[in-house]
C-alpha cells in the first residue's frame, strides 16, 4: 500500500511538468492604483490599522488531488471552519480551531476543477468514463493510490499526444468556479469576516520544479481561471492578469513552496530560457506578485541552513524535496531571503529588482481546514496522512521495505503552518487587498503573533517607551513593505511583537539585514530585544539563553519564561550609506512540543530521533528596503 501511494505522488510531480505552453499576447499595463470604496457604516475603521489573520491557500473537494485524498468538504464547509465552526475530516473526526480567522480565500486547483467530483457521480454524464470507477474508489489509502495512478496515467497519455484530454471540460470547471464564487459571496461579512475569490495556478518544470501560485481577486473575479491547461509559463499568467486588470478585474498572484522549486522560483533568466531577466520582467512580476508565501504545511521557505550558515534558527521546518516528488530541491533560488539578496544585487548592478516581495503564510490544507496547532494537528492530505504511522512520527507495525521502522514519505517534513496577516484599516476586501498591494503584511508559522515594523530617518527617541507609539511611527516613518531613501546616517527601526495568548510566550525579537558589498550579497541576524531581563551582547548581537525548555513527559513548557510582548528601537551599527540593503523583523516564541512529539507521547513511544522534538513558532515581517540611489 505504501509503495502504491509513493508511486502516485512521484508520478504527480513528473506529469505536472508536461502540459501545453501557450503565450497570450503581451498586454502592457500600468501599476494598479488602489480603488477607493465607501466603507459600510457598520464597519469599524482603525486609523492606525489593526492586525487581521487569514488563510489564502485552502483546497476542497473541487481540487482534483483533495478529492482523491478522500476530502468531500466543500467551499461552504471551508468558510464555516475558518469562522470558528467544526467540520468533519475525511476520516470522520471533527476539525476545529481554538479561535477563528479574520479572512480566507478558497484556492482550489484551476486545472481539472471539479472534475473528480463529476467523475465520481454514477448518474452524471461522466458516470461511465473509464476513470470513474477508480475515482469512486478513492475512499481508502489503497484506493486513493490507484485513482492517482489512473488520473496521472491519463495526463501522461495526453502529454504524449496519445489521447485527447476529455477531462479538460471547461463547462464543469465553470460550474465549480461559480460554486466557489457563490460560497465566497455568502460568507463575506464586511467588518467581521472577509472572503476572497481565489484559485491555484499549478505550474511546474519538467522534473517537478514547483512553480505554483495562488491567484487572489480584489473583488470582481475573472470569468474563468487561467490554469496550467492554458500555459505552464508563469509569465503568461502575469500577462493574462494584466489583461484582466485592463478590463477592471484586479488580482495578485502569490508564489508558494519556493522551497520545492529546485531553484526555479527565483531564477535569473526568463522561463526556460537563457535570456537574463530585465527591467521589463521585474515590472511585470512585481505588478502581479507583490507578496510571496514563505511558510505553510509543506515547509518554510524563509531561508535554509546552507544559505544562512550563521543563522542559528535557519533550520526551521525544512522540506528538502520537491513538491509531489522524492527528488531533492537545491536551496539557491528556492528561498525568499536568498531571493531578496539576488534582487539587491540586480538593483545595484542593473537598476531593477524583481524580488521586492512582502510575505504571508497560509496552510495549503487539502482537508478544507488548515491545521495550525501543534497539539491539534491533522496534517494535509486527507486519508493519506491522518494516522501518526502514515506521517512517520510513530513506528510502523512492521518495518518498511527499506528496513526503516518508520514511514518515510513527505508527510514527515510537514508542519502546522502558516497564517497570512496584514495591517489594515478594516476587515474588508478592499482594505485587506490594499495591504497586500503595499506589502504591509507579515506571516506566522501558525500562532496569531502580531508584529509591527517601521523604518525612518527620524524616529522619536522615546518611541519604545511611549504608551501609544504607533501614531508617531506612521507620522515619522514607513511601515513594512516600504522603501527608505538615501541617508548619511543609519536609519532607525521600530519593532514591536505581541504574543498569541493561545500559544507560547516570546523569547526574542530580531532584525535580519541583507546588503550588497562590492557586488556580493551578505546577511546578518541581529537580536534587538530579549525576554526575561536579557540584554543583547553588542559583540555577538545575541540575547542570552533564557532557559526555556519543555518537559517531554507532559509537553509542558518551563513556567514563568518568556514575554507577552517585546519592543525595541534599533539603529544599524554596520550601516554604510552607499550599500543597497533590506531589513525585516523575526520574532521567536519559546520552545513547545512539535506535532510529531505529541504523536509519540500519545502513542506511548519515544519521539523519533531524526525529527525535531520541539518547535519555536515565529513570525516574519515584510522587509523595508534601503535605496541609496534615490
Amino acid at each position: 500500500m505504501r509503495s502504491s501511494i509513493s508511486l502516485a505522488v512521484l508520478l504527480l510531480g513528473l506529469t505536472l511538468a508536461g502540459c501545453g505552453e501557450t503565450t497570450p499576447p503581451a498586454a502592457p499595463a500600468p501599476d494598479p492604483e488602489p480603488a477607493v470604496a465607501e466603507m459600510p457604516s457598520n464597519v469599524t475603521v482603525h486609523p492606525n490599522k489593526e492586525a487581521f489573520f487569514g488563510d489564502l491557500h485552502v483546497h476542497t473537494n473541487l481540487s482534483f488531488d483533495a478529492f482523491l485524498f478522500g476530502t468531500r468538504r466543500t467551499p461552504e464547509d471551508a468558510y464555516v471552519f475558518a469562522k470558528g465552526g467544526a467540520i468533519e475530516h475525511a476520516s470522520g473526526f471533527v476539525m476545529q480551531m481554538k479561535k477563528p480567522l479574520d479572512f480566507q480565500g478558497v484556492s482550489d486547483h484551476a486545472f481539472y476543477l471539479g472534475m473528480m467530483r463529476a467523475l465520481s457521480d454514477e448518474s452524471g454524464p461522466l458516470g461511465e468514463h473509464r476513470l470513474s470507477e477508480l475515482v469512486r474508489g478513492a475512499t481508502t489509502p489503497l484506493g486513493a493510490g490507484a485513482a492517482f495512478q489512473g488520473v496521472l496515467g491519463h495526463m501522461g497519455a495526453v502529454n504524449r499526444g496519445e489521447v485527447e484530454d476529455d477531462l479538460d471540460d471547461r463547462g464543469i470547471a465553470r460550474d465549480a468556479w461559480e460554486e466557489i464564487i457563490a460560497a465566497a459571496e455568502r460568507h463575506n461579512d464586511p467588518g467581521t469576516f472577509t472572503t476572497f475569490v481565489a484559485y491555484e495556478y499549478t505550474s511546474s518544470g519538467p522534473e517537478a520544479e514547483n512553480l505554483h501560485r495562488n491567484v487572489v481577486f480584489r473583488d470582481e473575479p475573472a470569468d474563468l481561471p487561467f490554469s496550467r491547461l492554458d500555459s505552464l509559463n508563469p509569465e503568461d499568467l502575469w500577462r493574462w492578469m494584466d489583461t484582466q486588470r485592463e478590463a477592471g478585474i484586479d488580482a495578485i498572484a502569490i508564489p508558494h513552496n519556493s522551497n520545492g522549486s529546485n531553484g526555479w522560483m527565483f531564477e535569473r533568466t526568463y522561463w526556460r530560457s537563457d535570456d537574463p531577466i530585465d527591467a521589463a520582467y521585474a515590472d511585470l512580476r512585481m505588478r502581479n506578485e507583490p507578496i510571496v508565501e514563505n511558510t505553510q504545511v509543506k515547509g518554510t521557505s524563509d531561508t535554509h541552513p546552507m544559505l544562512s550558515p550563521n543563522d542559528e534558527w535557519a533550520n526551521f521546518e525544512i522540506m528538502p524535496i520537491r513538491v509531489a516528488s522524492v527528488l531533492p530541491s537545491d536551496p539557491p533560488g528556492s528561498y525568499v531571503r536568498d531571493a531578496y539578496l539576488r534582487g539587491l544585487v540586480m538593483r545595484e548592478t542593473q537598476g531593477f529588482n524583481p524580488y521586492e516581495f512582502g510575505v504571508v503564510g497560509s496552510s495549503d490544507t487539502h482537508n478544507a481546514a488548515g491545521s495550525f496547532e501543534e497539539d491539534n494537528y491533522w496534517s494535509k492530505t486527507g486519508i493519506l496522512d491522518i494516522n501518526p504511522t502514515q506521517r512517520g512520527s510513530v513506528p510502523l507495525d512492521q518495518p518498511a521495505q527499506d528496513g526503516s521502522p518508520y514511514a518515510n514519505g513527505a508527510s514527515q517534513y510537514w508542519g502546522g503552518s502558516g497564517l497570512a496577516a496584514v495591517w489594515a484599516e478594516s476587515n474588508t476586501r478592499e482594505s485587506i487587498f490594499d495591504a497586500f498591494r503595499r506589502k504591509e503584511t507579515f506571516s506566522t508559522s501558525g500562532p496569531h503573533i502580531k508584529v509591527r515594523f517601521f523604518g525612518s530617518h527620524d524616529l522619536p527617541d522615546e518611541l519604545a517607551t511611549s504608551n501609544d507609539p504607533i501614531p508617531a511611527a506612521y507620522a515619522n516613518g514607513i511601515p513594512m513593505g516600504g522603501e527608505l531613501t538615501r541617508t548619511e546616517q543609519a536609519p532607525d527601526f521600530f519593532v514591536w511583537a505581541m504574543r498569541d495568548v493561545d500559544s507560547g510566550t516570546l523569547q526574542r525579537l530580531q532584525i535580519i539585514k541583507g546588503w550588497v558589498d562590492g557586488g556580493e550579497p551578505n546577511e546578518q541576524v541581529y537580536d534587538v530585544a530579549c525576554s526575561d531581563g536579557g540584554v543583547v551582547d553588542p559583540e555577538t548581537h545575541r540575547c542570552p539563553d533564557n532557559g526555556a525548555t519543555v518537559d517531554f513527559a507532559t509537553c509542558e513548557p518551563t513556567p514563568g519564561k518568556g514575554a507577552a510582548e517585546l519592543m525595541a528601537t534599533w539603529s544599524d551599527p554596520d550601516f554604510e550609506p552607499d550599500q543597497h540593503a533590506f531589513y525585516y523583523a523575526r520574532v521567536l516564541e519559546n520552545p513547545i512540543c512539535r506535532w510529531s512529539t505529541w504523536d509519540a507521547i500519545r502513542a506511548g513511544v519515544e519521539p523519533r530521533e531524526d525529527m525535531h522534538a520541539t518547535i519555536q513558532d515565529r513570525a516574519w515581517s515584510s522587509p523595508i528596503w534601503y535605496r541609496p540611489d534615490e
